[in-house]
This record gives C-alpha cells, sequence and structure tokens, in this order.
C-alpha cells in the first residue's frame, strides 16, 4: 500500500492546489475523466463559448430594429462544436500530460472510493496519503419521470457534442442550465419547448429579475409552466413527454432531442466518503469548517462536492484557501463567502449578489429597494432596449447594499463594481458619489440606480 503526502480527488480547481510549495512532496492525483473537471470540459467554458455564438445569432436577427440590415441564415452546429472542442480537449490533454511528467506526481485514471481513513481505492490498488483533498465536483441529477431513462436524454455533459443540431429540443427543467443550452439551440434555429415544473424561471432570482427573464423566453419559446411529467418514450425516433398541465388535463409533447436539466448532485456516494468517515449533510454535501477541513483530520474538501453554490469561482477560490492551508497550518486562512456573485449566460443576461427582495422580507429586513431601467441611460436609448434594468436593495438605516439584481446586455460585468462597493463595507451613497461613472456609457445604469437610494 503506497503512502503519498499529498492525494488530490479530481481535477477541476483540486488541480491548482499543487504549487511550487509542493516540489519535494510525493502527490497522487485521483482524476476518471479527462482533466479539467466540470467547467473546462462540459460546463462553464464550453457553455459560454457557444454562448457567445449564440449571441451573434441572437443580434443578427434582431437588428432590424436598429435599421441595420442583417438577418440570421442559420448556424453551421458541426463547425460550432468543432471549433470549441478543437479548442478545449487539447488542453484537458495538455493538463495530464504535464501532471503525468512531474517527477513528484503520480496520476491514477479511474474512479477512487474510500477504504478506510485516508485510504482510497483506485481499480485494484489501494492508496493512502497523509492529506488527502477532496475536489470530485458533481453530476447532472435525473427526475424519476417512468420511461425517462430508457427514451434516450441528454444532460449538461452530453448535449453540446451532439452531432446535429435537433430541429425541435424539449428541455425539461427552469435552471441557469436549461436556460443557456436551451436558449443557445433556440439561437441557432431549434424549435424549442421548455417544461417548467412552476410558473419561472430561475425562480431562485429575484422575482423582479426572473417574472423579466420569464416573460423574454415565453416570447421566444414554447414555455409550458406548472407541468407534471407523467412519463417518457421514443416513439418513431420522436422523444414523447407525456404531461399534465396547469388545468389538469393530459397532453403530449414531441421532439428530436431531450435535455433533462433539473439540478446537479455531489459526487459523495460515488466516493462512498462515508467510508473514510467523512461527514455528509442531508443533501450528499461533505461537511467543512471555513478553513474546509472536514471531521477526518488531514482531510479538506472544496468545490461542488462541498459547495452546493455550485460555481466556478467559488471553487477557485476554495483552491486558494486550502493550498494555503497545506502548508501554513499555524497560519490558516478561511473562506470569505460572504457576497457570492452569480449570472445566468441566457439572452438576456442576469447577475446577481446578495439578497433578494423576498429573502430580505422573509429576514424582516428593514430594506429600501429601486429598480432603474437601462432606457434611463443615454447608452440604452442607443440600444433602444425597453426591457432591461438594475435592482439596487439596501438596508434602510445601514445604507449598506443588501443585494444587487441586473438582467439585460452585460449584466456580469456591471454588477462586478456593486460586488467590489459590498466587500469594501461601501454605503450605498459612497458607492453612487465617490467615483466618476464614463457617460454615456452603460455604467450610468449602476450609478443611476444607486443614486435612487
Amino acid at each position: 500500500m503506497r503512502n503519498f503526502d499529498l492525494m488530490i480527488i479530481g481535477t477541476g480547481s483540486g488541480n491548482s492546489v499543487i504549487g511550487p510549495e509542493h516540489d519535494g512532496w510525493e502527490i497522487a492525483v485521483v482524476e476518471r475523466g479527462p482533466f479539467g473537471g466540470t467547467c473546462l470540459n462540459v460546463g462553464c467554458i464550453p457553455s459560454k463559448m457557444f454562448v457567445y455564438a449564440a449571441e451573434m445569432a441572437e443580434l443578427a436577427a434582431d437588428s432590424e430594429r436598429l435599421g441595420v440590415h442583417t438577418r440570421f441564415d442559420g448556424a453551421d452546429w458541426p463547425a460550432i462544436r468543432d471549433r470549441i472542442f478543437g479548442r478545449i480537449d487539447p488542453i484537458a490533454e495538455g493538463g495530464r500530460s504535464y501532471r503525468e511528467g512531474l517527477p513528484n506526481v503520480t496520476v491514477y485514471a479511474g474512479s477512487g472510493r474510500f477504504v478506510g481513513p485516508r485510504q482510497v481505492a483506485v481499480g485494484d490498488e489501494v492508496i493512502t496519503a497523509d492529506r488527502i483533498v477532496i475536489a470530485a465536483g458533481g453530476r447532472p441529477t435525473v427526475p424519476p419521470v417512468p420511461g425517462l431513462a430508457d427514451c434516450g436524454y441528454h444532460t449538461s455533459d452530453t448535449v453540446m457534442r451532439l452531432d446535429d443540431l435537433p430541429e425541435r429540443l424539449l428541455v425539461i427543467g427552469a435552471g441557469y442550465i436549461a436556460a443557456e443550452l436551451g436558449g443557445v439551440m433556440g439561437a441557432f434555429g431549434s424549435k424549442v419547448s421548455f417544461l417548467l415544473r412552476g410558473d419561472t424561471f430561475l425562480r431562485r432570482e429575484d422575482h423582479d429579475i426572473s417574472s423579466r427573464f420569464t416573460a423574454a423566453y415565453s416570447r421566444r419559446f414554447d414555455v409550458r409552466t406548472h407541468t407534471r411529467l407523467l412519463g417518457a418514450r421514443r416513439e418513431d425516433g420522436e422523444v414523447v413527454i407525456s404531461l399534465e398541465g396547469p388545468d389538469g388535463q393530459p397532453s403530449e409533447v414531441r421532439g428530436d432531442e431531450l435535455l433533462v436539466a433539473t439540478g446537479r448532485r455531489p459526487n459523495t456516494d460515488q466516493l462512498d466518503v462515508e467510508a473514510g468517515g467523512i461527514a455528509v449533510d442531508k443533501r450528499g454535501f461533505v461537511v467543512t469548517d471555513e478553513q474546509l477541513r472536514t471531521n477526518v483530520e488531514g482531510v479538506w474538501a472544496l468545490g461542488d462536492i462541498t459547495n452546493p453554490v455550485q460555481l466556478k469561482h467559488v471553487a477557485n477560490h476554495e483552491a486558494r484557501v486550502v493550498r494555503h492551508n497545506l502548508t501554513s497550518p499555524d497560519d490558516p486562512a478561511t473562506v470569505d463567502h460572504r457576497f457570492i456573485p452569480h449570472a445566468v449566460f441566457g439572452y438576456p443576461q442576469i447577475a446577481s449578489v446578495g439578497l433578494t427582495e423576498q429573502e430580505c422580507r422573509r429576514q424582516d429586513i428593514p430594506y429600501v429597494s429601486h429598480v432603474q431601467p437601462y432606457a434611463a441611460a443615454a447608452y440604452g436609448w442607443a440600444m433602444e432596449d425597453t426591457d432591461s434594468v438594475a435592482k439596487v436593495i439596501a438596508h434602510a438605516e445601514t445604507r449598506r447594499l443588501l443585494g444587487a439584481h441586473i438582467i439585460g446586455p452585460q449584466a456580469p460585468t456591471l454588477i462586478q463594481q456593486l460586488i467590489q462597493g459590498m466587500h469594501f463595507d461601501l454605503t450605498v451613497d459612497e458607492m453612487a458619489r465617490g467615483q466618476y461613472y464614463i457617460h454615456p456609457a452603460l455604467p450610468e445604469v449602476v450609478e443611476q440606480a444607486l443614486l435612487e437610494l
């Protein structure tokens, strides 16, 4: 049984834990798939490369209102797909080759599972380590719909590598993955039907944002709300979903391909972490403290396997904390999860940080809020944008920003200055008046929103 100084399970953000300070350590890296984890291979990066191309299609189809005569004549799906993965796949393979070439790193290709405290089996071999970092991520969940397992469906892991753009796409789900990937294929020409369990997309967003997003998608796509899935089957090459609508009446919807995007779960069960004595919560996430230590001495966890937020920038932050703590146990770093932003790269885009208005109400926090339309700013006039808004929420007494929510072009970029203001504990008055805002650039929407508070 070979023992290592450090074992890392998973090569997403876990791969960045290894640094020059570990050159004298014997390190084991366990990875069952391509290097780079979810983000590089099946998540953030390829999906946003598709999103950017889809935005070009949307803009081409929507420019007539500005007096510009462009049109969308269709997309070469195989060319788009091959351009994207032709760049990504070599990066993943290069990451593996680099690690395998290091004299102090041993790469174990296969699924790891705990068989005892700090003991992990990979295939027929059991390896141990003085320190272990669990960074094995998560995977898509699939709802228990009768016949779904046999009808042939895709998840975010597979849908981006389809051979052809489906003429008709069915999407089960209303979260960011459904919105982004369904929106991409719709922009390229698929007829997309979204099957929603509730009445809106993105139900965790501020209501002003989720309602606007739902209205925007309902204008472009077949959006069916309050659906209960009764069954799924393949019939003459088609996917057929049987469902019950809000009126209680059964119906069917048919498509050429099916995307299931109903959430993700941590991979703790596949790692059998409990055999290693590692505690998990009721949802299966590894339990850690603020230094990302588990309840087992010498074992840390980071990323999607421990954090239900499941965002790459969170996992990267956590990897930096773990990396520091591995070599500086007497001066440990702690995670800072106070102001975690997120974005949805649909069309329109969404960005959010902090509390929603409904959360403020539930927590009985005194607050003031304002919704500022892009159309009130000069650049909004140039864009002829009548739908996009920036919403800001501040504590009525301390004047600190509690939350910010933007829907519209460049939303993930526009929100960054508000994140920074929250991090450095500025009041909304200081954010609004303590700096110049370039006129007539789009950040004036943020300035105007803050001034209204």
